[in-house]
């Protein structure tokens, strides 16, 4: 394990002397394209369940919190993809020595696209948490001999679960698994950046 750790250790050093212009654009375009391609996955499902298979859209009502919180994470995928794309033009002024930004700046930027997929991610588990304990509180209020797609309450009125509260979910767990990817990147250009590059004398950033 010690091996392990120090060989890791030493392939993550040799990385260091690789060019953090070029560090900066492939990660930032795979970042962007990944957000972009998973984030538009759930938009397509929900529009092909709406319109072609005609499925029912239920009269469960969501919670206050859970629209402000959806709100929120569409808002940090939206900010995070620009500030990706925006990872790619700073690969470009980072080649130039005319414009090169300093690495304390780098630094402040690459800290900003942390914090946001950070709080992206907080925000959709308490999203998940609390949307899944309230599909559990349907499914135990319906008759256990099984799960009856529609559910009537006595005189109130009618109230299912849809396939749409599912593709809510599903979309809540592809934007988690596009920001854990983002998070990674973020990190991994958070060391680049402290750790110097040749770009910068190789010398290490304080932050």
């Amino acid at each position: 394990m010690k091996t392990f750790i120090q060989n890791t250790l030493a392939t993550l050093r040799g990385l260091t002397h690789h060019s953090l212009a070029k560090s900066f654009s492939r990660l930032g375009w795979t970042g962007f394209w990944i957000q972009i391609i998973i984030g538009s996955i759930p938009i397509l499902l929900m529009v092909y369940t709406l319109t072609f298979a005609q499925s029912p859209t239920g009269p469960r009502a969501g919670l206050p919190i859970v629209e402000y919180l959806t709100t929120g994470v569409l808002a940090f995928l939206i900010f995070t993809t620009i500030w990706f794309f925006r990872y790619t033009r700073l690969a470009k002024r980072i080649a130039d020595p005319a414009r090169r930004p300093s690495e304390n700046r780098l630094a402040r930027s690459v800290w900003i696209g942390l914090t946001a997929s950070s709080l992206a991610i907080l925000s959709i588990i308490l999203v998940m948490f609390i949307e899944v304990a309230h599909l559990l509180f349907y499914f135990l209020s319906a008759p256990q001999g099984g799960v009856p797609v529609f559910q009537t309450t006595g005189n109130g009125p009618a109230s299912w679960v849809s396939a749409v509260d599912m593709l809510s979910l599903l979309a809540m767990v592809m934007t988690l698994f596009a920001e854990l990817i983002v998070m990674m990147f973020s990190l991994w250009l958070l060391f680049r950046v402290t750790e110097g590059s040749p770009e910068y004398g190789g010398g290490k950033v304080e932050i």
